[in-house]
């Protein structure tokens, strides 16, 4: 497996070992990670803190050039507020865990330019198979369903 993806499902197993969405990302600019995150909307009581964002947040400040040559991994397929981020950013490039519990915004990224890579591992889709069979109402809740 690619390590950038397994650093990204450390990120989603920490967040479910804290009691939140099992949904982890990284930021990477030159084959190394310069931001790993995890959906903290549970454990920060924040409206935005999806895992991609939590990435991007914890990446710091960066010069357009930086995310402009970057790939944000994900355990999830992005929903529209990651998506925009990927885009105002301009990062070229996302690699999916799995889209098959979620399909986000896929065919957005990919209209404007955004090369999507969707690998279907499998720990990333049973991981959230198992979340949403037993925390419905708060998986609901991230997606805004």
């Amino acid at each position: 497996m690619d390590s950038f993806m397994q650093a990204a499902i450390e990120e989603a197993r920490q967040g479910l070992s804290e009691g939140g969405i099992p949904i982890g990302s990284v930021l990477v600019y030159k084959n190394r990670i310069i931001g790993r995150g995890h959906n903290r909307r549970v454990q920060q009581g924040s409206v935005v803190l999806h895992g991609e964002m939590d990435a991007l947040e914890n990446a710091g400040r960066q010069a357009a050039g930086v995310y402009q040559q970057s790939t944000i991994y994900t355990t999830l397929s992005p929903c529209p507020m990651c998506s925009g981020a990927i885009l105002l950013y301009g990062i070229p490039s996302v690699v999916v865990g799995e889209n098959r519990t979620f399909e986000g915004e896929e065919q957005l990224l990919r209209s404007h330019g955004v090369e999507v890579t969707v690998v279907q591992d499998e720990e990333c889709i049973s991981m959230m198979q198992d979340f949403i069979k037993t925390r419905p109402g708060l998986w609901n809740e991230d997606i805004g369903a």
